[in-house]
C-alpha cells in the first residue's frame, strides 16, 4: 500500500444508508471503511456497477497505491456527481493522491474548490493544512537551494526562530538580512519586535525604538510602527509623547483597535476622561467582545458619574466573562463533566 494514502475515520454520513440493499456493494463499502482495502477492492469488482460502487471501488484502489489508475474516476465523479457525499470523497482522494505524487500545481484547484463547498468540513481542512504546510516546505527548500545567500533566506530564517521563541538567533538573522538590504520594507520592523519579545530591558527598548524609526524612515505610513513606538515611549514613562506617536497612529489608519485602546489609556490618565470615552466607544463598536475595552469603559463612566453607563459596561463584562452555552455545554455534560454554572 503506498504510504500517506489513508481514508480512515472519513466521515461517510449517509453512504452507507444508500447502499442498504446492495449485497456486495454495501459489504465492500463497509469494508473500505474498516480499512481493508483489498477485501473491498475484491467485493466491489464483483459488485454491480453504480455510482457509489465505482467512487468506492477507486477509493479502495488509491489507498491501495494504484492513484494512477483511477485518477480519471476521481475526478469525473468530483466534477460531475450531484450527490455531496460522493463529490467530497472523491475530492479528498485527488488531493491525497496528487499529495503523495508531490502533484501540488494540480491538488490546489481541487483542494480550493472543497474548501469552497465544505468550508467547516474537518477532513477538507484537514487534507488543506496538508498541502499547505509541503508547499511551504517545498518551497523553503528551494529558496534555501536556489538563493542561498539572498536576504530573504536570512528573513525566513529569523521567521521560523520567532515562532520557536529563539529571539537571539532571530535578531541575528534580521541583522544580517538589513546588512545585505537595508531598504527592504517590514526587516526593521520585524527586527524591532524580536528585540522587544527577547527582552524589555532599558538597552533592547532603545534598540527596537531605533528599529521602529528606521522602518518609518522607509515607510512613513505605518501606523503599527507609530503604535509599537508609543508603547515604548509608555515603558520608558514619556506619557505626552507616547500619546502624539498614538495620534500619528489613528491618523494613518483610523480603526486600528490597539493604537486605539493605547490612546484612551493616555487619555485615561491624563484625567482627559470625555476624550477616552469617545474613544472606548468607538472601540467597543469596532470589538463588542473587547474585555479590555468595556472594562475601561466602565472605568472612565464612573469618574465622569455616569453611573448607568458604568453598570451596562459591568453587566457587559459579565456577559462576556461567562462560559458560552449551547454545543460546549452539551459536550461537557454527555463527557459526563459539570456543565459551568450559568
Amino acid at each position: 500500500m503506498m504510504r500517506g494514502i489513508s481514508f480512515a475515520g472519513l466521515a461517510m454520513v449517509g453512504l452507507l444508508a444508500v447502499a442498504a440493499a446492495r449485497g456486495q456493494e454495501t459489504e465492500g463499502i463497509a469494508a473500505f471503511q474498516r480499512g481493508q482495502y483489498a477485501e473491498a477492492r475484491a467485493l466491489l469488482e464483483k459488485a454491480p456497477a453504480s455510482a457509489h460502487g465505482r467512487v468506492f471501488l477507486a477509493l479502495a484502489r488509491a489507498a491501495m497505491g494504484e492513484c494512477a489508475a483511477v485518477a480519471g474516476e476521481l475526478k469525473t465523479q468530483f466534477e460531475q456527481t450531484a450527490d455531496a457525499d460522493l463529490r467530497r470523497l472523491a475530492g479528498l482522494a485527488l488531493v491525497q493522491c496528487d499529495l503523495s505524487q508531490n502533484r501540488l500545481d494540480e491538488a490546489f484547484p481541487v483542494e480550493a474548490r472543497l474548501e469552497a463547498l465544505y468550508p467547516k468540513d474537518a477532513d477538507v481542512l484537514y487534507e488543506a493544512a496538508r498541502l499547505y504546510m509541503k508547499g511551504w516546505n517545498d518551497t523553503i527548500f528551494q529558496m534555501f537551494q536556489k538563493t542561498p545567500a539572498s536576504f530573504r533566506v536570512n528573513q525566513i530564517s529569523a521567521e521560523i526562530f520567532e515562532i520557536q521563541n529563539r529571539y537571539t538567533e532571530a535578531i541575528a538573522e534580521y541583522r544580517k538580512a538589513i546588512e545585505k538590504n537595508g531598504a527592504a520594507l517590514n526587516l526593521h520592523f520585524r527586527l524591532g519586535r524580536a528585540l522587544l519579545m527577547e527582552s524589555h530591558s532599558t538597552a533592547s527598548l532603545d534598540a527596537a525604538e531605533k528599529e521602529f524609526e528606521a522602518e518609518l524612515a522607509l515607510n512613513p505610513t505605518d501606523a503599527v510602527a507609530e503604535q509599537q513606538i508609543g508603547l515604548i515611549l509608555v515603558a520608558k514613562q514619556k506619557p505626552e509623547e507616547a500619546t502624539a506617536r498614538f495620534e500619528k497612529a489613528l491618523a494613518l489608519s483610523p480603526d486600528f483597535p490597539e493604537a486605539m485602546q493605547a490612546l484612551a489609556k493616555c487619555r485615561m490618565d491624563a484625567k482627559q476622561y470625555d476624550a477616552a470615552i469617545a474613544l472606548l466607544e468607538r472601540l467597543v463598536r469596532l470589538q463588542p467582545r473587547n474585555e479590555g475595552a468595556h472594562y475601561s469603559l466602565m472605568m472612565a463612566y464612573r469618574n465622569t458619574g455616569r453611573t448607568e453607563d458604568a453598570l451596562r459596561e459591568k453587566q457587559e463584562i459579565e456577559k462576556l466573562s461567562r462560559p458560552p452555552e449551547g454545543e460546549f455545554t452539551e459536550f461537557l455534560k454527555k463527557l459526563g463533566e459539570k456543565a459551568p454554572e450559568k
